[in-house]
């Protein structure tokens, strides 16, 4: 038996999961958020479920953070010591072209990943940070890389190529690289277990829909296409982020609102999307509750135009989804099943519904009934109608499990 950890290392935080190997059983979970200086942070430690740590301090940096995790773990008498820890998997959004598996960490893949920073500049910079600190921490311990671009790399040249200039591809690495491999294989994986058939010979397309959303036809199980391109602004709306559009727009808002590059930029991340859209939250949950709201015969003339502009921030990503749904059927040449996971994809009844009205073209039918019953939350469910000729499947994303499970290959 050893333990092995999970880390996700964020722009502003770090999530992490400590499990016990071969029994992949969850020993404890935690979070600590708002790291950035001269502020207070948050950090928590779940067990069975149960909070058992909560608490607010300074965290200025990553190491800090890390450090907490690790007093945590010896607070609450999860080990007797640090040394039971044999290896620690951590989320490495960008790997570009050098990754198409997972590595252990030495000093060319820290290079590399700092190499990338302009490709994830949020991300692998705090991947790195993370990844120097656990050393620091706890020098004998392997450290693992899990690339969510890894899964992706079997792409062929002609769906991942953009049309510029071929030296920019050549000289600049510019390209589609995908992102949420890790949560896309995992389910893929899941589904032919569930089904008891080997992904040599399926056809699924996998829907990873959160704030951040991509979906990836993965064919004999592996990658064939996916909507996140260079960064995870490309691909359909999302709960900030606008999503693939005509890069005029950018030099032509520059001009009339007089904004900045790194602005237009910043507003094309963080302010687009569900929140740009709807002018009310990047949340799905709260634009769902807004439309409800809005549709009762007493409401407001405001509230009918919220509920509107909720609906329109919808329906345009809904259309976006299923644009790219279909363009993979073809692709593929047919699909096996449709998958939802991720936090919208496994919660939002009214998503997959929506969604799966407007493929019925494609053979698409749900059980409407089963996919609104809330007992099937946090469930691998088969939501298909009898008479569909698509499956839709429901199945909850373990990126931390499938990081878990990579690190205990590679320590071996």
């Amino acid at each position: 038996m050893s333990k092995i950890m999970a880390v996700n290392a964020g722009s502003s935080s770090l999530k992490f999961q400590l499990l016990e190997m071969p029994e992949e059983k969850l020993i404890c979970s935690g979070l600590v958020e708002r790291i950035q200086p001269n502020c207070m942070s948050h950090y928590f430690f779940k067990m069975d479920g149960k909070v058992v740590l909560d608490r607010e301090v300074p965290v200025p940096n990553h190491a800090v953070a890390v450090q907490l995790v690790l007093d945590g773990i010896k607070e609450l008498n999860i080990v007797a010591s640090l040394d039971e820890i044999s290896g620690v998997g951590h989320r490495i959004v960008q790997g570009g072209p050098y990754f198409s598996d997972s590595v252990i960490i030495n000093e060319d893949v820290k290079n590399k990943i700092k190499e990338l920073i302009p490709l994830a500049p949020l991300h692998n910079p705090a991947h790195i940070t993370g990844i120097e600190a656990f050393e620091e921490v706890l020098p004998n311990v392997v450290n693992v890389a899990v690339f969510d671009t890894a899964f992706h790399q079997t792409m062929p040249i002609e769906n991942f190529l953009y049309g510029t200039p071929y030296e920019w591809y050549t000289e600049n690495k510019v390209r589609k690289y995908g992102a949420h491999g890790t949560s896309h294989a995992y389910v893929a994986n899941v589904y032919g277990e569930t089904v008891n058939k080997s992904l040599e010979g399926t056809k699924v397309i996998t829907c990873h829909i959160g704030n951040g959303a991509s979906i990836t036809a993965v064919k004999d199980g592996k990658c064939l296409d996916t909507t996140m391109g260079l960064t995870p602004l490309d691909g359909f709306p999302m709960g900030t982020r606008s999503g693939h559009m005509d890069p005029t727009v950018i030099s032509y808002i520059a001009g009339e609102r007089n904004m900045e590059l790194k602005d237009i930029i910043n507003a094309l991340n963080k302010e687009s999307g569900y929140k740009g859209m709807s002018g009310l939250s990047h949340d799905s949950r709260d634009l769902e509750k807004a439309i409800e709201v809005g549709s009762k015969p007493d409401a407001t003339d405001a509230e009918k135009e919220l509920a509107r502009r909720c609906r329109l921030a919808f329906d345009v990503q809904f259309k976006r989804i299923c644009d790219y749904i279909g363009s993979y059927y073809v692709l593929m040449g047919g699909c096996d099943a449709i998958i939802f996971t991720a936090g919208i994809g496994e919660n939002s009844a009214y998503l997959r519904e929506k969604v799966c009205d407007r493929l019925a073209a494609l053979g698409v039918k749900i059980n409407k009934e089963l996919n609104n019953d809330n007992s099937i939350r946090g469930k691998i469910t088969n939501i298909s109608a009898d008479d569909a000729k698509v499956q839709t499947w429901i199945i909850p994303t373990n990126e931390e499990l499938a990081i878990v499970r990579e690190t205990v290959a590679l320590v071996k």
